[in-house]
């Protein structure tokens, strides 16, 4: 019970800190639960965000249920995501009370500027992490470059590729070139 306690309460924790989505929580995630906590690596953190692009809902949170599961099941599951969601939606409430008497005051629009900024670093962080542990050679350089070009340029192309598919499509261009190296193990 403990240990649900403790997903519960963590994600929590996180969710209240959550602004601008889930790369901008990137470097949070890996210091509370990599650094801090010790409940994942740093590649299987980048691996559940990989999957939690591809899978319906919102990525941070999707990354909360698969870490609830690998350190308890479903009910661990149920707890760092019931946990995760917590904390945001006891926030938005309050906002969205108080919001409209407040919005234009001069002070909040400075403070959701500032929010912004903030915002704009954790992606750029997150980014700067992700690629340090993703290109590690020059396939990867070539896929990340290529991936790149078609979400920059994708308005140009007749038919806009989803993200899920270019991630799908990227793990199994993976597995292809792993085979053709000699194996998975490799």
């Amino acid at each position: 019970m403990n240990n649900l306690l403790d997903l519960y309460w963590t994600f929590v924790k996180i969710g209240c800190v959550t602004f601008g989505g889930g790369y901008a929580m990137l470097p949070i995630l890996e210091r509370e639960l990599a650094d801090k906590r010790g409940w994942t690596t740093l590649d299987e953190l980048r691996d559940y965000f990989s999957i939690g692009q591809c899978t319906p809902g919102v990525i941070a949170m999707n990354v909360s249920t698969f870490i609830g599961a690998k350190r308890a099941k479903v009910p661990g599951a149920v707890a760092a995501t019931t946990g995760f969601m917590t904390g945001p939606v006891v926030i938005i409430l309050i906002i969205a009370a108080f919001l409209n008497n407040f919005a234009e005051l001069p002070v909040v629009q400075h403070a959701f500027a500032g929010i912004r900024v903030c915002v704009c670093v954790l992606i750029a962080q997150a980014v700067l992490r992700l690629w340090k542990g993703s290109v590690v050679d020059r396939f990867t350089l070539g896929l990340y470059i290529v991936i790149f070009l078609l979400n920059a340029f994708g308005g140009l192309l007749p038919v806009k590729l989803p993200a899920a598919v270019l991630v799908l499509l990227s793990g199994a261009l993976g597995i292809v070139v792993s085979l053709k190296r000699g194996g998975a193990g490799k």
